[in-house]
């Protein structure tokens, strides 16, 4: 083994190693990981929230055993993949042993951290971001149209994955026009790779227009509901802080794609760069839809940094570059990540804070992070919830409904009754089994809603009762009551089906 597979490999396992120290055991999983194990179980070329791509994953994650550790595992390898197509694209940049320490070390300890401990689209949408930008630089490097037909396989996946890549077309494509390198669309190569591109996602474009495409439905709901709250500010200073550690060696890759000869055919780079930040900030988006764009910026900054500060006194300053993302670091352990206890948090409020991670999407500030209040009370509401389904009688022909996508999906991954949990929210419409009678129902919903909710169904069966609630009080579902119902004096096969058609005609 070279001394530089040596290096990578090292950094590659300190990445997981990471990756599963920086989650303390009192958190369950998050709320979206719950729908995304879910929808293993049903796959489909679309859904109601996400791309396919999801799905295959989680239904790996099924087949090699659905534990946290798999669970965990995915959003770690796509974070390691994504270093290692960093240090690929260094190397193609011909940069020295140094340029790859200090890019893969500022990729390794920055925001990407924090966003690998989860299991979403989010970790696969910047490993796409990274590896479709790495194969422009191979294609201007050789001119190769083999590159081309890559890069549209590499699309293809990440739109799979998440919509968001598509940013990254529409700020890449004009930032081409403006450089010599447009000359590209006259290959008539690149227009085979597109039609490759659309064979490829079709399946999924077929999906979304027999289902009156739900994406556009999904993002009105994002606008209404948490886009509102985006502040520009906010969403600049998140820009800064997701790569603090190489905030220079991104800086220094810019001034490098506009004014550095070596760089110079890769100056696309350079605009794309403000075109795509634009696009973002003109559509309100959330600020970490932006991650993926930084990556590749540290490649390019650390070979220009290697070539700058390689000769004389300059040789010492390499040390301090590489330590700089370890020393922002440090202090971002303790308020970055969810390693520390709910009490923690709240005695030290201040810190979390000032640097705005307190805001939950409603634009509010809340005791704990939003991420982290959603990792708690899940296993308390499951074990609950088989405590009540086991207290019913006939309990087999019980219907549990949900108030949204995470109870049901926490219900579903935790229980020990081998029970199906559905919601009338996100994909957990489509997945009701009507196929048998119920008699029986346990019912989640909001405690605001306790009165009505007694009001309202409780003519329809013999017995009714609020069984239990969530009582962690740090818990995004704290208070979340169960109510349970049995003896039904209705069709309830048929009642359901009425307001699934609401649910959809709606929509």
């Amino acid at each position: 083994m070279t001394k530089k597979a040596f290096i990578l490999v090292g950094f590659i396992i300190l990445k997981f190693v990471l990756q599963y120290t920086l989650i303390s055991p009192e958190y369950d999983l998050q709320r979206d990981e719950y729908l995304h194990l879910d929808l293993g179980q049903h796959l489909e070329w679309g859904y109601l929230s996400v791309p396919p791509l999801t799905s295959w994953i989680s239904r790996i994650i099924y087949l090699l055993g659905n534990s946290v550790f798999w669970v965990k595992c995915f959003p770690a390898l796509f974070g390691a993949l994504t270093l290692l197509v960093v240090w690929k694209a260094i190397e193609a940049l011909k940069g020295n042993l140094f340029a790859l320490i200090l890019g893969a070390t500022g990729v390794l300890f920055s925001c990407l951290l924090s966003l690998n401990t989860l299991f979403q689209p989010n970790s696969f949408d910047v490993l796409s971001w990274t590896t479709f930008f790495y194969i422009v630089i191979k294609y201007f490097n050789s001119e190769n149209p083999k590159w081309l037909f890559v890069a549209a396989l590499v699309f293809a996946l990440g739109f799979l994955n998440k919509y968001n890549i598509v940013f990254l077309l529409l700020g890449f494509l004009p930032a081409i026009l403006l450089t010599k390198q447009r000359n590209v669309f006259l290959q008539k190569k690149l227009y085979y790779a597109v039609f490759l591109g659309l064979l490829l996602i079709s399946p999924n474009l077929l999906w979304q227009y027999t289902n009156n495409f739900p994406v556009i439905n999904h993002l009105k709901e994002l606008s209404d509901t948490q886009l509102k709250h985006i502040n520009q500010f906010d969403f600049i200073q998140s820009q800064i802080l997701f790569f603090i550690g190489s905030l220079l060696v991104i800086i220094s890759a810019l001034y490098a794609l506009l004014f550095y000869k070596p760089f110079k055919k890769y100056k696309a780079f350079f605009w794309a760069f403000f075109f795509t930040l634009t696009l973002f900030m003109s559509f309100k988006a959330k600020d970490y839809y932006a991650i993926g764009l930084y990556p590749i910026y540290i490649s390019f900054g650390s070979v220009f940094l290697a070539t700058l500060l390689n000769t004389g006194w300059k040789r010492y300053l390499q040390p301090i570059a590489i330590a700089m993302p370890v020393c922002f670091f440090i202090p971002m352990y303790n308020v970055s990540f969810p390693n520390k206890s709910p009490e923690y948090i709240v005695k030290h409020s201040n810190s979390y804070k000032a640097l705005g991670l307190l805001r939950w999407e409603d634009g509010t500030d809340h005791a704990i992070p939003q991420d982290y209040a959603d990792m708690l009370g899940w296993k308390e509401l499951a074990k609950k919830v088989d405590a009540v389904y086991g207290t019913l009688p006939n309990p087999k022909q019980t219907l549990i409904i949900c108030d949204n996508y995470g109870q049901a999906g926490a219900i579903n991954y935790y229980t020990k009754q081998g029970i199906k949990a559905v919601s009338f929210n996100a994909d957990y419409v489509n997945w009701f089994n009507l196929d048998q009678q119920y008699t029986n129902l346990i019912r989640i919903k909001n405690h605001q809603e306790k009165d009505s909710e007694l009001e309202e169904t409780s003519p329809y069966f013999e017995s009714s009762s609020i069984a239990d609630s969530i009582t962690n009080p740090y818990a995004r579902e704290f208070r979340t009551l169960i109510f349970a119902f049995s003896g039904a004096k209705i069709d309830m096969n048929e009642r359901i089906q009425y307001e699934i058609d609401e649910v959809k005609n709606n929509h």
